[in-house]
């Protein structure tokens, strides 16, 4: 988690799908922050602070979400557009 933590406080891509989000609830850089996840965890992640937005990708600063391997192509195009 401190990994995670430390990534985003210096502004560094972190991207997580699916059930990965439950990782960003844990490292706590969710609060106040839009994102997306796989539904069931969806309560999890608002509890954690998130703004949840269902869409096949969210984008918010460094912070990039998805929900599902069904969304790969998205969140893949969207992390190669914020490591550009």
């Amino acid at each position: 988690m401190d990994f995670v933590r430390e990534m985003d406080a210096q502004g560094k891509v972190v991207a997580a799908i699916c059930h990965a989000g439950w990782v960003l609830a844990s490292a706590g850089v969710l609060r106040g922050r839009r994102a997306t996840c796989f539904f069931a965890i969806k309560d999890d992640l608002v509890n954690a602070g998130a703004a949840y937005v269902d869409a096949e990708v969210v984008r918010d600063g460094n912070l990039i979400t998805s929900r599902t391997p069904d969304d790969l192509l998205a969140f893949c195009r969207t992390i190669i557009a914020a490591l550009q």
